[in-house]
Order: C-alpha cells, then structure tokens, then sequence
C-alpha cells in the first residue's frame, strides 16, 4: 500500500522561506513522477510543481516559477519543495502525489495523494 506524508507546513511572513517535505513508502519510489499540488479555501486544487523519477526533469506552474523549487532524494524515498519569495497567495494546504506520467498538471494523471500540510503566507 503507497503511503505519502507531507511535513514541513506552517505559517511564514510575506517574503520568507519555507520547505516541505513528502515521503513515500509502499512501492519502487525512484520509478515514480512526484508532484506537488496546493488548494486554497474555496479553490479547486491546482498543480504547482512535478519532477520526474529520476530528479533530472522539473515542470513548475507559471504563479511559482523562480521562486519555488521541487527535488527529490531517492535514497530516502523523499521529495521536497523549496519555497522562497513567498505570498499571501500561497497560502494553502500543499499536497504531494505519485504519478506514473511526467510531465502532468493534471490531478487525475496522479493515483497516490497524501494527507497535506498547511501553509499560511501572513502579510
């Protein structure tokens, strides 16, 4: 059974920095896609960042480009997202998932998602 666990959330003033880290568990992690994904209150959730299974290929949406960076460790079944410059309006939970396709923005190309991890940007 794959299991992913967000860490790493919490709550960081406008212009600081913050990571979160996701690990997996349950099968073969450096044959997988990860992605990360956020959903705001009231918003649907929308892709962020996506590395593909061996951390040599990234994809960001274009609302956290050169300011959030997604990496990944395979020897310790961890992916991370570096946020830095952060806004207000990345205020959200911030959730990882697995993929067998990369690159995808798309939630329903991801069939693990783990529980989240709050994010709260303050101005």
């Amino acid at each position: 059974q794959v299991r992913l666990v967000e860490s790493g959330g919490g709550l960081v003033q406008a212009g600081g920095s913050l990571r979160v880290s996701c690990a997996a568990s349950g099968r073969t992690f450096s044959a997988y896609t990860m992605g990360w994904f956020r959903q705001a209150p009231g918003k649907e959730r929308e892709f962020v960042a996506t590395i593909n299974a061996s951390g040599g290929r990234t994809y960001y949406a274009d609302s956290v480009k050169g300011r959030f960076t997604i990496s990944r460790d395979n020897t310790k079944n961890t992916v991370y997202l570096q946020m830095n410059s952060l806004k207000p309006e990345d205020t959200a939970v911030y959730y990882c998932a697995q993929s067998p396709i990369f690159p995808s923005p798309s939630t329903h190309d991801y069939d693990y998602w783990g529980q989240g991890t709050q994010v709260t940007v303050s101005s």
